[in-house]
């Protein structure tokens, strides 16, 4: 159904295109305001604000004078010991029920790619049984105050680490709709669905007003308007929270703060913004969360300079002025704080299990998911020698009791709650339908491409039509969204699918490549195309490469050209976490789609793309752009994002039928294949970076390798019959970032890629390989990193010494110039393995980030070419 409210889209229509491709003429405040004038009261978005300083926000909810004596009381009771516990929050991987009970512990949780037993298909009720240990075991103790733990979960597109459950689109596609009233349906959609696996706090909203599309997590951020942003984390909040019923779960404002402003969307980065735009850009959210009475806040990895005042406040997790000044005592948040993933343990002076500064700073609850046992150690002992004042303690705790509290966590485990086991809550696929349609945003619609027409022969083609990981994007029952295929998605409906129900299966024909294909019998052409999946870090474009999709998938560009060929209408479908170059795709395309990441209901493509008959009438694209479309390759070359770009499509663009709008051919700036020069080329970050790959293989380079794919959970023993070497993902720097290998004989870990690389011009620059390791099991014969220059060319170093002077467990940087392979007879100019590692046993190490980085070795200064064995 297409609501009323937002008949003001009828003005994009108007824009226009001239012949050289320009931006389009759409005013984007023209748009905004015709959209608040249309729009009920009810759904009309905040106007922009234009705070000088951090504002106090008034909370739906209202004192309560008998809430506060009983925290006051039940705090007083407790012990040093059970302060500290429900100030950390442990994985369920690493703690058992057992010492939930012994460590008085206030939280668990699971991260992306976690799941009871370490079984992706784990069912309600495996998920209800292992809640109902944990809130037994933490309610077993023998102290004056018990108080309940509390199961946290990324839940931000519906319950998505939970196998079958409703995928919504992505926040992206969210913002898209421009409807807080579906925001807080989806809101209380999820939490029902949560709840009935036992858990009762959800990482959601994510609240970044994300500038720069090169970011991996834009997909996670609703828009670059900061008002759309507020309005939904309001509703979001609310729909979540609802009234702190069993249906309800508690709901987290996350990250705080300017996530989404970081210098060239580099994840985890720095954001380089002033007082005035934080405040009231990246504040946005924030005002809205703590309006609906938001009980939980997730301190962000960012860091943030204050360049017009000249103030660095360093990373969130220990920004006092932020956490505690601005949060706390000018917003006036009451719930609690909780650092994000070790997130601690990137501040400096501190570690994973220690930082008393963040807990200084204002953290209240501390995500420490393996290391919790030595952070208790620690953290009681900081608060016997003072580093830490117990009124910081009494403080963060009374918040998480009060959080508790409000949610009714006392006197039921999860198991007896209303709702609690009922797998029916796990779906809302016709919610999640109507959020596809709401969502999708009509960019081009030449020649009344759309909509199609019933009973049309139709071909279907691209890698995305049949793919539910691709619709499904990061987040999504794994974390990076990787290692996952349509089995895992049981109740889900691929857009193929989709096509199929609403023209008839044998009017539907599909073929992912077109190859062979007579294009001549078809009406129409509809190409599912787009981004393969990613979470954070791993999703980040480098500064250095364009925005240009097809320079990532070659694969999307060369199927269109193909079926072009034909003569036939194309219509495109771009199933993608963020606004990309695409001119080459729009030339080739009569209609084109932005479809974002849809989730699980396919279907609800097609219900627009053939406008299907509704009891209302005929569905229509109501969706518009919630960011800018850039028009260029290199939109934010100069580092300083959306206000140095170029936009073809400005943010409340969107077409609607009928349209007799046309867009002329596009330019493509085929001279621009970089946007900078290159100072880093990534092999390995967390995953490989393409086009590497991971291989293991014995020692004879004649022999076949075995590639291991993408899957972050998985352990392999290769070859599975008489293994030679076992990898699994552990952490070295961040969540999952490395790969721990264990020798069993004589074998290679090493990355290859199918085009070799030059990298001769980089020796100039002191160009050196660089990773971090930590050594587990320290070797007894040679260990050499190699790199590979085609058939029966290979030259190593020898690192057998190096690593001796490595202690257990810690962490190095090694740097290897360049130079020492070129001294071992190595052709750079054709690098297709830049790096590998041979070794006999007994040798086990983790290897993380693993680069060639121009420039000064930033390693060991005596990784010499002599020390290392080089010529």
């Amino acid at each position: 159904m297409v609501r009323t409210g937002w008949l003001w889209l009828m003005c994009a229509v108007l824009a226009t295109v001239d012949g050289g491709g320009a931006a389009l003429a759409v005013d984007a405040q023209a748009a905004k305001d015709a959209r608040a004038a249309a729009a009920p009261s009810s759904e009309r978005m905040p106007e922009p604000t234009h705070y000088a300083d951090w504002p106090a926000i008034e909370s739906r909810l209202p004192a309560d004078p008998a809430l506060e004596a009983r925290v006051r009381k039940m705090v007083a009771s407790m012990s040093l010991a059970q302060k500290i516990g429900q100030m950390t929050q442990a994985e369920i991987k690493s703690i058992t029920p057992a010492q939930v009970a012994k460590y008085h512990i206030g939280s668990v949780l699971n991260g992306g790619g976690s799941w009871p037993g370490g079984n992706k298909h784990a069912g309600i009720g495996d998920w209800l049984a292992l809640s109902d240990r944990y809130y037994e075991a933490s309610m077993a103790t023998d102290a004056a105050v018990k108080v309940p733990v509390i199961w946290g979960i990324d839940a931000v597109h519906g319950d998505n680490n939970v196998f079958g459950a409703t995928m919504f689109p992505h926040n992206i596609g969210l913002g898209a709709a421009h409807d807080p009233a579906l925001i807080e349906a989806i809101g209380a959609a999820t939490a029902r669905a949560v709840r009935a696996t036992g858990v009762e706090w959800v990482f959601a909203p994510t609240l970044a007003v994300a500038q720069n599309a090169r970011w991996g997590r834009t997909y996670e951020s609703f828009s670059t308007d900061g008002p759309l942003v507020r309005a939904y984390a309001r509703a979001y909040v609310e729909g979540l929270q609802g009234r702190f019923g069993d249906h309800n779960v508690m709901a987290t404002a996350k990250h705080f703060i300017g996530d989404g402003a970081t210098h060239n969307g580099t994840d985890q980065g720095d954001a380089r913004v002033s007082l005035k735009d934080m405040i009231n850009v990246h504040g946005s959210g924030y005002f809205g969360a703590i309006e609906a009475g938001v009980q939980s806040v997730m301190a962000s990895y960012n860091s943030w300079d204050d360049v017009a005042a000249g103030i660095d406040y360093g990373k969130m997790s220990g920004a006092r002025a932020l956490l505690t000044g601005a949060l706390k005592d000018k917003m006036g948040f009451q719930g609690f704080v909780v650092s994000d993933w070790n997130a601690i343990g990137q501040l400096p002076g501190c570690t994973n299990a220690s930082c008393p500064q963040a807990i200084n700073a204002g953290i209240d609850m501390v995500m420490v998911p393996d290391d919790w046992q030595a952070f208790i150690a620690n953290t009681t002992r900081q608060v016997e020698n003072g580093d830490i004042p117990m009124a910081r303690i009494d403080d963060a705790v009374s918040r998480i009791v009060r959080a508790k509290l409000r949610m009714g966590l006392f006197g039921k485990r999860p198991s007896q709650r209303v709702g609690a086991g009922d797998a029916g809550s796990l779906q809302s696929r016709e919610l999640a339908r109507r959020a596809v349609r709401e969502s999708l945003v009509l960019l081009k619609n030449n020649h009344g491409a759309l909509p199609l027409k019933p009973g049309s022969k139709i071909l279907v083609v691209g890698k995305s039509a049949d793919s539910l990981s691709n619709q499904t994007g990061g987040w999504s029952l794994t974390w990076q969204g990787t290692g996952n295929g349509n089995a895992d998605f049981p109740h889900g409906e691929t857009i193929l699918a989709g096509l199929r129900k609403a023209d008839g299966a044998a009017n539907v024909t599909y073929s992912e490549t077109a190859q062979g294909v007579d294009l001549k019998s078809f009406d129409a052409i509809v190409a599912v195309i787009g981004e393969t999946p990613y979470a954070e870090t791993m999703g980040d474009i480098m500064p250095s490469a364009t925005l240009r999709h097809s320079d990532r998938h070659p694969e999307d560009l060369a199927v269109l050209q193909t079926v072009a060929k034909g003569r036939k209408p194309v219509v495109t479908v771009f199933v993608a976490g963020r606004p990309l170059y695409v001119n080459d795709l729009l030339n080739l395309s009569d209609a084109f789609v932005a479809a974002w990441l849809p989730g699980t209901e396919g279907e609800g493509v097609a219900d627009v793309v053939f406008a299907r008959h509704s009891g209302a009438g005929s569905y229509n694209f109501s969706g518009t752009l919630a960011m800018p479309w850039p028009g260029v390759p290199c939109p934010d070359a100069s580092g300083s994002g959306i206000k140095a770009a170029r936009w073809l499509f400005a943010p409340g663009y969107g077409l609607r039928y009928p349209s007799k709008h046309a867009i002329g051919t596009l330019p493509t700036d085929p001279a621009v294949d970089a946007c900078a020069e290159a100072s880093v080329l990534s092999v390995f970050h967390t995953l490989a970076v393409p086009p590497f790959s991971l291989y293991l293989a014995d020692a004879d380079p004649e022999h076949p390798a075995h590639d291991i794919g993408s899957d972050l959970n998985a352990v392999i023993e290769w070859p599975a019959s008489h293994p030679v070497l076992r990898l699994r993902t552990v952490q070295v720097n961040t969540q999952q970032d490395a790969k721990s290998v264990t020798w069993l004989g004589a074998g290679r870990f090493f990355a290859r890629s199918p085009q070799p690389r030059n990298l001769a011009p980089l020796v100039s620059t002191h160009a050196a390989l660089q990773f971090d390791v930590v050594i587990a099991t320290p070797a007894k014969g040679p260990v050499k990193v190699y790199m590979g220059c085609g058939q029966h060319c290979t030259r190593s170093v020898d690192l057998t010494h190096t690593f001796a002077t490595y202690a257990n467990g810690d962490r190095h940087t090694v740097s290897i110039p360049l130079d020492c392979f070129i001294k071992g007879g190595a052709d750079l100019s054709h690098v297709d393995v830049p790096f590998g590692v041979l070794a006999s046993p007994p040798f086990s190490a983790a290897f993380a980030d693993v680069k060639i980085v121009a420039g000064a070795p930033a390693g060991r200064a005596d990784l010499t070419c002599a020390s290392l064995g080089a010529p």
